[in-house]
């Protein structure tokens, strides 16, 4: 090969070289170009199901004190309050809220979840830890029984006085877990709040048991017509409290305990508990 012929052939080898250089240097550029103008993973807003939105699910219905005139939308009523709080924490603002409903027993099922939070007063316990994950405690509540004031245990002073009762708890809560330790193993469960309390007034159960703050208001909103709080269940304080419940390994677990603890360190959650709880935790006589 001549000189000239190799000097031609170094050259376009050269050009090719530069063309590549020039071209993977464009490339890179478009690629960084692209990420900064992409979204921010950093971002927990992009990080919801639906980004930009909070999605947040309670229970249907949703019960005052926790959701009064069951529209949490109003964000009227302990938990509804607390729910646009931490949504506030988080970034989002009030019109990027959605609210949806689901029952309480699918929403600490295992498995995929068409929501960012779940509120509902869901205790917390390490059973369920290991289908989803929970913020920090917003709130410990006690369990109570509720009987028909004309019933056969309206008269009972003790525990021990209720272990020959058909009692009845929602499925899958810390009444039933209360009850089956303190009073009897045999228990009625119904799979939701509103057949509990529906059974009690039809006569088909003695007592019921739920928390406190239901209870009282079962009573005083007349969802058992004749009935009274028969009392709080000595040591049935919540171990960890009520949680929000996120899907199992979310990405927002840890920005939603966060909010809670802040809420709790600067004294909105002893706020909003003055404001929509106080009614309903008034001194009970307590079973033991």
């Amino acid at each position: 090969m001549s000189f000239k012929s190799a000097a031609r052939v170094f050259a376009a080898g050269l050009t090719a070289a530069t063309l590549m250089f020039t071209a993977a240097c464009g490339a890179s550029s478009n690629s960084s170009d692209a990420n900064a103008g992409g979204s921010d993973s950093s971002d927990i807003t992009q990080q919801t199901v639906t980004p930009g939105t909070l999605t947040i699910a309670t229970g249907d219905p949703a019960y005052e004190p926790w959701v009064m005139n069951d529209k949490p939308e109003s964000g009227e009523g302990f938990e509804a309050a607390l729910a646009y709080a931490v949504a506030d924490k988080l970034g989002f603002k009030k019109d990027n809220v959605k609210w949806i409903r689901t029952t309480f027993d699918s929403a600490i099922a295992p498995g995929a979840k068409d929501w960012d939070l779940n509120i509902q007063q869901f205790g917390i316990t390490d059973e369920r830890k290991q289908a989803v994950d929970f913020s920090s405690g917003y709130y410990k509540d006690t369990q109570s029984v509720v009987v028909k004031k004309n019933g056969k245990f309206a008269s009972a002073k003790s525990l021990s006085d209720l272990k020959d009762a058909v009692i009845g708890v929602m499925v899958g809560t810390q009444a039933y877990t209360i009850v089956q330790s303190k009073i009897k193993d045999d228990i009625q469960t119904f799979n939701d709040d509103a057949s509990l309390a529906q059974a009690l007034d039809a006569g088909q159960i003695d007592a019921l048991v739920t928390n406190t703050v239901e209870s009282v208001y079962m009573v005083q909103s007349e969802q058992v017509k004749g009935a009274e709080v028969l009392g709080r269940i000595a040591g049935s304080e919540d171990k960890d409290g009520l949680g929000i419940v996120l899907p199992k390994d979310s990405k927002l677990t840890s920005a939603v305990t966060k909010a809670v603890d802040d809420l709790n360190a600067d004294g909105t959650l002893k706020q909003l508990q003055d404001k929509w709880l106080a009614e309903y935790t008034t001194d009970l006589t307590e079973l033991k």
